[in-house]
């Protein structure tokens, strides 16, 4: 289970409109996949990284009761003067102690499939390189949440096909905590749903309900009231 408590988060400035989420209360239950919507600049990654203690909160606090990757996607955290290797060693090194180097280094090398620059700078990779390097080296160990930021994006048809079904395959054991653009992706990998509108976070039980609250508004620009008044959540919650 995973507590979000009064949360606010900016990057610059005083006024209040800089806000980028403000005053989030949720509790993302144990074992439950959930997709985060809303259009872009609504804080999806911003979220994201606060989950996975890659950034840090101005007001509030997350409270973890599990284990939580970082985000898969981001192609950040990586030292860009070691190559994919190194990285994957010292990570390895990090999460699991020596014995478990060589099991990681071959996964992530078998999974990235970027040849021979793995062992090149990670400062020469691309960014799609980058994200499949941390793809694999989150993957390479058994947290009860991944948190993906657009990770099934990355690369083509084949990569694309293998992403989705390395995610699928942890379904059961573990939870996602999910960003994409592709409204099939998430219907078919999250239960539940959380629309992040003008700082403000809607949970929903269901991924197509707040698939259809972020269209209506986005379509019409009118506010949901009627798809957030019906959901079970205390609206205490959702504010």
């Amino acid at each position: 289970m995973i507590q979000i408590k009064n949360l606010w988060k900016r990057y610059h400035g005083d006024d209040a409109s800089d806000w980028i989420l403000k005053d989030i209360n949720l509790t993302i239950p144990k074992g439950v996949s959930v997709g985060l919507v809303g259009q872009n600049g609504a804080g999806k990654s911003t979220l994201l990284r606060l989950i996975g203690s890659m950034d840090t909160a101005d007001k509030g606090q997350i409270v973890r009761n599990c284990s939580v990757s970082w985000p898969i996607g981001l192609s950040g955290g990586f030292q860009a003067s070691m190559t994919g290797r190194q990285n994957v060693k010292f990570v390895a090194r990090l999460h699991g102690g020596e014995e478990l180097v060589a099991k990681t280094v071959r996964f992530v090398e078998e999974f990235a499939e970027i040849g021979k620059a793995f062992d090149h700078p990670v400062r020469t990779y691309s960014s799609g390189m980058r994200s499949r390097l941390g793809f694999g080296l989150s993957l390479a160990f058994d947290f009860d949440v991944y948190l993906s930021d657009e990770a099934t994006a990355v690369g083509d048809a084949t990569f694309k096909a293998k992403a989705s079904k390395a995610f699928k395959d942890r379904i059961g054991q573990a939870s996602l905590i999910m960003v994409s653009h592709s409204e099939g992706i998430l219907r078919d990998l999250c239960q539940s749903g959380i629309w992040l509108h003008q700082g403000r976070a809607y949970w929903f039980d269901e991924i197509n309900q707040a698939l259809e609250a972020y269209k209506v508004f986005r379509e019409t620009k009118r506010f949901p009231e009627e798809l957030i008044a019906a959901q079970s959540v205390p609206k205490k919650v959702m504010q």
